[in-house]
């Protein structure tokens, strides 16, 4: 049986918006929310941080966190830190942002079950664009799939373009996917991308799993149809409040 263990990594220091896993979301602190959705599924599960405030919250309200260097230039290395320290014989590692609060079981429970397929390395999700308009958003990277379900590449650019067609007909000629920043990872697999230097195709998009696809690692993708808000700025905030209170 597949043994599964999840990371949260959590930075109180974010350029757009400092402190906001401990910034409070319906009375309670982001990283608490975000750590109850995942632990509905993943008994094993941690946030790692290198802020003492963090850990500290996190202690506060019964939740298991590991202290990691400050230095680190990804998540992904943060998480290959916790998992040395933490030990145990876990097969698979999965990677849910800190600004997540409402990843929902059934997105986690999908993940998962890529690793079913014993040719996965690591597991992401897409989730078809609803308009052109936010497909055309650069932070918003799509994802390229072949016919088994496996990334061809991901963009910050439109892809593919649709020629001879007007824009506003593209959506219905191709299922544009948008990428949703949670991860999976085999163990063995996540040791090794943490020790592969930048890639070109890592440099021009600035999307770490370019790295990977550039040196021959595949990337399942499951697809969902449930959008996930995440929080990177106090205007997020803000809209996670009203969504908050809607969905009660």
């Amino acid at each position: 049986m597949t043994k599964f263990i999840a990371i949260i990594p959590a930075r109180y220091a974010s350029t757009r918006f400092p402190g906001k896993p401990l910034a409070i979301l319906g009375g309670k602190p982001v990283i608490q929310r975000v750590y109850e959705q995942v632990t509905c599924v993943l008994d094993n599960a941690y946030i790692a941080t290198d802020d003492q405030r963090i850990y500290d919250t996190v202690m506060g309200f019964k939740g298991k966190a590991i202290m990691t260097r400050p230095d680190h230039q990804s998540g992904t290395d943060r998480i290959e830190e916790a998992i040395e320290k933490i030990g145990g014989d876990f097969d698979v590692v999965v990677n849910i942002q800190g600004d997540e609060p409402f990843i929902q079981q059934n997105q986690i429970e999908a993940l998962c079950a890529c690793f079913k397929d014993p040719d996965t390395q690591i597991a992401t999700l897409g989730k078809p664009f609803s308009t052109m308009e936010a497909a055309e958003n650069p932070n918003s990277p799509k994802i390229v799939v072949d016919n088994h379900g496996y990334a061809m590449y991901f963009s910050r650019s439109v892809i593919p373009f649709v020629r001879g067609a007007d824009k506003s007909e593209w959506l219905n000629k191709y299922p544009f996917l948008k990428h949703l920043g949670i991860y999976a990872y085999r163990n063995e697999v996540l040791h090794e991308i943490t020790q592969l230097p930048q890639s070109s195709l890592e440099k021009a998009e600035s999307l770490e799993q370019l790295r990977w696809l550039q040196n021959g690692y595949r990337i399942k993708v499951s697809v969902t149809d449930v959008e996930t808000i995440g929080i990177d700025t106090p205007e997020d905030l803000q809209k996670a409040e009203e969504f908050l209170r809607r969905i009660k």
